[in-house]
């Protein structure tokens, strides 16, 4: 387990970083747990998912992109529940749903009918959960290299095993953590800085966190295959219009899911990224800004 020292080395100042667009930061009940939030912007409602990394949260994981976006749209960018300054705890042995059902929540909470859903890995396994279970709270879906694609037919990559491993063995380590980041998130490690790894790396130490991590490797492996969105009889029925993301290069979720999804979906557009990894929007961030707004602004 990690030790007090690296503790003091590590919970560092969160660095500043480069959003200017003013946002509305406050905690939501919604059931038993409190769901931390920025509200950014105004138009119609996208609610942003980030992804299940150690260490992950709402803001860090878009702050390349809320600027951008906040101009067309109102941004909600929640720390999923087990992440950030969220309530911690989350069903080991449906992941997916929980979040989903915890997100859902969080519209009825806002007063909101139904918003666009941008969700990256972890993030995308839930927006597509969301539309399955609710269809018409959904409008259009953004997903970037989603979880839960072919899950049940391909082993883990080498990337989703340090993800789901990291709390196991000797626990969390910012040398694990960088390693996942440097050599599994991106392709251009430089496109990250260390101030970056540090403010994760001392989210991922939370002592609730650490107590209970939100993804880990789970205890019932076949069961947790059966949550293989490919398997759901309800995909190929959703209408909903859906624009997928996915870096050649991703080494966590494999982009072959990219023409898994558009093979089983009824309207679903795809773009492969060239030179980039499982961080489509930290790594191309201007191109994904410009897709998803024209995406999500066209007729």
């Amino acid at each position: 387990m990690h030790t007090e020292r690296a503790q003091r080395n590590y919970l560092e100042t969160i660095p500043m970083n480069d959003m200017s667009t003013p946002s509305n930061n406050q905690a939501i009940a919604v059931g038993q747990r409190h769901i931390h939030l920025h509200d950014v912007g105004t138009g119609e409602a996208v609610l942003m998912l980030h992804g299940g990394g150690p260490g992950a949260s709402g803001l860090s994981n878009y702050v390349r992109n809320v600027d951008a976006l906040a101009r067309n749209f109102r941004l909600l960018v929640p720390d999923l529940p087990g992440y950030g300054q969220s309530s911690k705890g989350i069903d080991g042995a449906d992941p997916f749903g929980d979040q989903a059902a915890t997100m859902l929540g969080l519209l009825d909470a806002l007063g909101i009918e139904r918003a666009h859903v941008v969700g990256n890995s972890l993030g995308g396994a839930c927006a597509l959960r969301m539309a399955l279970e609710r269809p018409e709270r959904i409008g259009r879906i953004v997903l970037m290299g989603p979880g839960g694609i072919g899950i049940s037919q391909s082993k883990p990559t080498e990337g989703l095993k340090r993800l789901l491993g990291y709390y196991e063995g000797e626990g969390p380590m910012f040398d694990k953590l960088r390693t996942f980041i440097c050599e599994d998130l991106v392709y251009d490690a430089s496109t990250v800085s260390e101030a970056v790894m540090r403010e994760r790396f001392a989210s991922s130490i939370d002592p609730e966190v650490v107590a209970n991590p939100p993804l880990r490797v789970p205890k019932d492996l076949e069961a947790f295959k059966k949550l293989d969105f490919l398997l759901d009889p309800r995909l190929p029925k959703l209408t909903h219009r859906t624009l997928v993301m996915w870096g050649v290069e991703d080494r966590v979720n494999p982009p072959s899911g990219a023409a898994a999804l558009q093979q089983h979906m009824q309207a679903c557009d795809t773009v492969l990224f060239g030179r980039t990894g499982h961080w489509v929007q930290w790594e191309r961030a201007d191109e994904f800004n410009a897709f998803v707004t024209g995406f999500l602004c066209a007729a």
